[in-house]
This record gives C-alpha cells, structure tokens and sequence, in this order.
C-alpha cells in the first residue's frame, strides 16, 4: 500500500498533496496518523493578499509586531534576522528612560544619510540616540558614546562606502561597532554598498542578516525599525 509522505514531506500545497503516492488526487484538509498539513511559523504569517502569485514566498512576510494595515511587507529573510531583535527589545521595552535605536554611522555621512535615516525615523516617533544632536558640547564624546549605548533598546550601524573606509582606522565608529557586536541587539542598514564588500572589512557584522537600500527605500526602511521598536501592546498578534 502507498505511503503518505505528509510526516516527512508534509502537504505544503495542492501540488504537493498531488504528488504523493497515498494523498494524490484528493481534496481538502486531512490529518494523517497525527500529521497535519504544513503551517508556516508564527514570525513566518502572511497578510492579506501576501505570498501569493509570482515571487510572494520572498516578499509576502508579516512578522508579528507588524500591524496588518502596515504599508511595508517584508521578506522572509528579514523577518529572520529581526525577529531576534524584537525579543530582546521587547524585554526592556518598560524601562522608560531609554532610546529606542542607538545609530551608529561614519563620521563622513553625519550631515547626509545619517541624518536622512535620523529625521526619518523620528517623524515615526522614534526615540534615536544621534551623536549629532546627543553628544553634550565641550563633552568628551567617547563617554557620551558609552551612555548612548548602554541607554539604547537596540542599534542600527548605517553601512555606506563611509563607514567601511572608517572601519579599517579603528576610530570612534569602529568602537561604537565593536561594543554593538557584543549584543544581539544589532541591526546592520546597507546602502550604496553591498555585503559582499562589508565582508571584506567585518566579517561578522555581514553575517547579520539586516536591511538594505537594494530592496526598500530609505523610508521604508525607517518604516520597518518604527514597527520593529514599536510597543509591544499595540503590536500586531
């Protein structure tokens, strides 16, 4: 007799219920011997109208905090990468006093993409720590750095072809990376470069799957770490 290949397989589609040698042909939604058909993990869900047609398996996405009425979809990679994010921030998301993102960038990009990214995200109500505007005037900016990241939910590194010509001289952007490195509280944001030329100067920041401006815009990329740091109360379920 045919063996149903749902325990090993599972049905994942019609197509794949057609394939198998005990299932194929028939219709509807069956258990077999406790298996049931394929569901996809909870940070895995799609939205309405998502993941279908050509190409939705990769931009269908909706991780859990994201609300359904969201304007960005998010692939399934991202998803991934963030979902780690969003449990560590979500367990100091009560302490009150502290920002939500710590931007890390090249010194060269502070009056371009860094503060682009910066105003972006603050017109979506996000508390960012900004050297630019958080570094105290006759300060000693090391130490203000220092309190910038201990007072931050999570950090964003603003990866440009400034920051990976930065990185090499050990300044003040290359300890800012090395203290985000040591938490799982790390975003890397790639534009106008690539991974593959990130991991040529940081091989372990590259091994961070994150965002980058060859897939979404600028403001959708604030988009996705707005919804990413959002309050766990009014998050989607």
């Amino acid at each position: 007799m045919a063996r149903c290949t749902a325990p090993k397989q599972g049905h994942r589609s019609a197509a794949a219920r057609a394939r198998c040698p005990a299932c194929g042909g028939r219709g509807g939604s069956r258990s077999y011997g406790g298996y049931n058909s394929y569901t996809p993990p909870s940070y895995m869900r799609t939205g309405n109208n998502l993941g279908s047609g050509s190409g939705g398996s990769s931009r269908g996405t909706r991780p859990r905090w994201s609300r359904s009425d969201s304007s960005v979809t998010y692939t399934a990679a991202q998803t991934q990468a963030l979902t780690p994010i969003r449990e560590s921030f979500e367990k100091r998301a009560s302490i009150s006093d502290l920002r939500d993102i710590f931007l890390c960038h090249a010194w060269g990009d502070r009056a371009g993409t860094a503060k682009e990214l910066h105003d972006l995200l603050e017109k979506l109500g996000v508390k960012v720590w900004f050297s630019e505007k958080d570094a105290t005037l006759g300060g000693t900016l090391l130490r203000d750095i220092d309190k910038g990241l201990a007072n931050s939910k999570i950090g964003i590194v603003l990866v440009t072809p400034a920051l990976l010509l930065a990185l090499p001289n050990e300044g003040i952007a290359d300890k800012e990376l090395s203290a985000l490195l040591a938490r799982d509280q790390l975003v890397p944001v790639v534009h106008d470069t690539t991974y593959e030329a990130l991991r040529e100067v940081s091989p372990l920041l590259a091994s961070r799957t994150g965002l980058s401006t060859s897939e979404d815009t600028m403001a959708d990329i604030a988009t996705k770490l707005a919804e990413l740091v959002s309050s766990p109360d009014v998050s989607a379920k």
